[in-house]
């Protein structure tokens, strides 16, 4: 479970400087078992026929479920690393912002596992992934 006290502002906070930032990713919202985060479609996350790239799909999709279990699991003891994504691009989308939501499925010891949707602003399925993360002890 995603601990109550999480604030948006402070998710945001850690993007400064890394390719969250540089894809425009802005977590919106924060829930008990989930958590979901926007992205432009721009310049940033085109293909070179002006579609939103499924790799910047993808990208938001790990970053969902990445930021997801960094709040479970938060930083002193563990740390949690992606070691599988899959996606599924079923929609196209040339502007505007689309809107990522992470759902936790499995919430183990040593894994994590999060069914990511990621919509238009009409709610158009435009993908959906899934994604384990591995739960690993900070050596010290």
């Amino acid at each position: 479970m995603i601990p109550k006290n999480v604030k948006v502002k402070d998710i945001n906070a850690i993007n400064v400087g890394t390719l969250m930032e540089s894809l425009g990713i802005e977590f919106t919202k924060v829930g008990d078992d989930f958590i979901e985060a926007k992205m432009p479609v721009d310049e940033r996350t085109f293909q070179p026929m002006g579609l939103l790239h499924g790799g910047a799909n993808v990208a938001l999709a790990e970053t969902l479920g990445s930021a997801g279990t960094y709040l479970i699991i938060g930083t002193k003891t563990h740390h949690g690393v992606c070691i599988e994504i899959n996606a599924n691009h079923v929609g196209s989308i040339m502007e505007g912002y689309v809107y990522g939501r992470a759902e936790i499925v499995h919430e183990g010891k040593t894994t994590h596992i999060w069914k990511i949707e990621i919509k238009d602003k009409n709610g158009k399925l435009i993908s959906m992934a899934r994604l384990t993360m591995m739960i690993l002890e900070r050596k010290k």
